[in-house]
């Protein structure tokens, strides 16, 4: 088995993009989640998220948030792995049970460090989107990814 190219900071530019796997998520794994995590009623039960904001059964942000994070660790080609140095996220719709997610990305900028020349900052504008396209999560994340070790 071939081990994949791993991207460095000096391999990425601006208009770079990136589509993970896929993952579907079910009622049982809504509740599961919020019963440890998120435990408010729109999470926790049909009957419930009905009379809510929502109509209906909808996984925690954070639930939605969590699954982002493993698909982009699944597909990940960053060397050093992905390392969180802030950024912005939105849930513009809710995740539901029956939804297959899907992380659409795209480098938004590539910034060398001054002061620690062997890496910089790579900004990537992340959508989380279901089946039908329809964007559940948008994160805007600024990641510290290494630059190429000298031969």
């Amino acid at each position: 088995m071939t081990q994949p190219t791993m991207l460095y900071l000096d391999d990425l530019h601006p208009g770079m993009r990136f589509i993970s796997g896929t993952a579907t998520i079910d009622a049982e794994q809504i509740t599961k989640f919020a019963r440890e995590f998120d435990p408010q009623p729109f999470h926790l039960s049909d009957e419930a998220a009905k009379s809510s904001l929502f109509g209906g059964l909808s996984a925690s942000g954070w639930h939605t948030a969590a699954l982002t994070m493993r698909l982009l660790v699944d597909s990940n080609e960053l060397a050093g792995g992905i390392i969180g140095g802030g950024g912005e996220m939105n849930w513009p719709r809710p995740t539901r049970p029956g939804d297959t997610l899907q992380v659409h990305g795209e480098v938004v900028s590539v910034t060398p460090s001054r002061s620690k020349p062997d890496r910089g900052i790579v900004t990537v504008r992340n959508e989380t989107r279901n089946q039908h396209g329809e964007v559940v999560q948008l994160f805007v994340a600024k990641l510290v990814v290494p630059r190429r070790p000298p031969d």
